[in-house]
């Protein structure tokens, strides 16, 4: 399976596009979040962004609901949702058209364009291509019980070190989430590819694929 940042993600559908281009590897931008968004924050253009607080920058049309929190460093592009109960830790850069929602919790993530995380989600350590969406209560665990580094399990059987503590799931493009699942870390979903509600996910899952289970997962027709 192709897990390099080109074959999984659009770039042309985020403000992280030049941290991106500097990996080979998604996964591998998850520690420089933080110092990005500091750097780009300076540089947007006042007429669309406000800083709204320290190190936490808003567009204009970012539409803010009552009840929510967000540290910095943070960007928030336009026209994006940031609904009641919403807590975000830092180090987020979310994209245009998304939704944060209700009780959905954001830390050290990059969220493409037209994502949606809209009601009691986790995402922690992780990057979530354009146009992904994840279904109510769908988590990214990002830390391993043993606190050992992560390693993405291949379908072939092969593993990839990744030297990461802490790491999430990666989403490519248009990824469908289903309802109370949950990406253990260093869960990788190929691109356009499904996954079923109440599912448990290791590893990575192909491009245009069903995932229904671990060992049963189908090509998309």
């Amino acid at each position: 399976m192709e897990l390099r940042t080109g074959k999984l993600l659009d770039l042309t559908h985020t403000l992280a596009a030049k941290l991106l281009e500097e990996c080979e590897y998604p996964w591998q931008a998850l520690p420089k979040i933080g110092e990005f968004i500091l750097a780009l924050g300076e540089t947007l253009p006042k007429d669309e962004y406000e800083q709204a607080q320290e190190h936490v920058w808003l567009h204009k049309t970012v539409k803010r609901y009552p009840n929510n929190y967000i540290a910095g460093p943070c960007i928030i592009g336009s026209e994006t949702e940031v609904r009641p109960g919403a807590f975000i830790r830092g180090n987020a850069l979310v994209g245009a058209g998304c939704v944060v929602g209700n009780s959905t919790e954001l830390k050290n993530v990059i969220i493409f364009d037209n994502v949606q995380v809209p009601h009691y989600n986790y995402v922690g350590d992780s990057i979530l291509g354009f146009k992904s969406h994840m279904g109510a209560g769908s988590i990214t665990s990002n830390v391993k019980q043993d606190k050992s580094l992560v390693t993405i399990a291949l379908p072939d059987g092969g593993r990839v070190e990744t030297s990461l503590k802490k790491f999430g799931a990666i989403l490519g493009d248009n990824v469908e989430i289903g309802c109370n699942s949950v990406l253990n870390p260093g869960a990788v979903i190929g691109r356009g590819s499904r996954v079923y509600p109440l599912s448990m996910v290791r590893g990575a899952v192909p491009e245009s694929s069903i995932y229904k289970r671990a060992g049963e997962i189908a090509g998309i027709r």
